[in-house]
């Protein structure tokens, strides 16, 4: 434990690279044994190394400039409610819950609806459908939707699309369909460099998909129209100026239009 403190004091190495330095002197420990430690010593964030309380980190922003300068695209999986609604709708132990749950004793499957979703970066304009799957086939018939709907909007044209690291989005067809647009993939397990539309994740589940007692997934995606609408054009977000995403796209149009006038 001394060595990983004294490592950790000179180089402000991370676990990983403390676990390597380690095994190159013969210590084998892994890098979860090394975290264990840091926090133990009370090391474990790198303010703590710090006198001053400083991070030695310096946050980066992902700022999109423009209208379509950032689309960022995502999929949430969501369980399908069962016809009749499930325990959220008749209560856990209901004659209604019960079936449900001796229908998946004997085999049948609730599955999931996968809700593909679209962000611009700027505005925070927001496209989401209910799709049955997170092929490569569907990701691209969405994405083509999607900058559809967008055009309709007023974004003609978009420069970059960033998603995760899903299989949908590393397949070379998906690729072809970006048509001139640049494709960037967020750095493995770091969702919050996609955080546009993981923030819209969590609205919708928050807002939408839990916000009220639903009887059926064909009523809940029926429904998702509905909120397209309510989340564009009459619900005030934080990055907007307290305004709907569709006021700030209309500005952020107008500008752009004028900087070629």
């Amino acid at each position: 434990m001394a060595r990983i403190e004294a490592l950790r004091h000179a180089e402000k190495w991370s676990a990983s690279r403390i676990a390597f330095e380690l095994q190159a002197e013969g210590i084998t420990l892994s890098r979860r044994t090394v975290s264990r430690h840091l926090h133990a010593l009370g090391l474990n964030r790198r303010r703590f190394i710090d006198p001053s309380g400083d991070t030695n980190r310096e946050p980066r922003r992902i700022i999109a400039r423009s209208p379509g300068h950032m689309v960022h695209i995502d999929v949430k999986k969501v369980g399908r409610i069962p016809d009749g609604g499930g325990w959220r709708v008749h209560g856990r132990g209901s004659h209604q819950a019960k079936t449900v749950e001796r229908r998946k004793n004997k085999g049948a499957r609730g599955g999931y609806v996968y809700l593909h979703s679209a962000v611009d970066g700027f505005s925070r304009l927001a496209y989401t459908e209910v799709l049955p799957d997170e092929k490569a086939a569907t990701a691209i018939a969405f994405l083509h939707r999607a900058r559809a709907w967008f055009a309709a909007h007023g974004i003609a044209h978009i420069e970059g699309i960033v998603t995760d690291n899903g299989a949908c989005y590393r397949a070379g067809t998906f690729a072809r369909a970006l048509l001139g647009a640049r494709h960037q993939r967020i750095t493995p397990y770091t969702p919050r460099h996609n955080g546009k539309v993981e923030r819209y994740n969590r609205i919708i589940a928050e807002e939408f998909l839990y916000a009220r007692s639903w009887v059926s997934e064909d009523q809940r995606s029926d429904a998702l129209s509905v909120w397209n609408i309510h989340y564009n054009y009459h619900r005030p977000h934080g990055a907007a100026g307290g305004q709907p995403p569709a006021l700030r796209l209309r500005a952020g149009v107008t500008n752009v239009l004028a900087s070629y006038t």
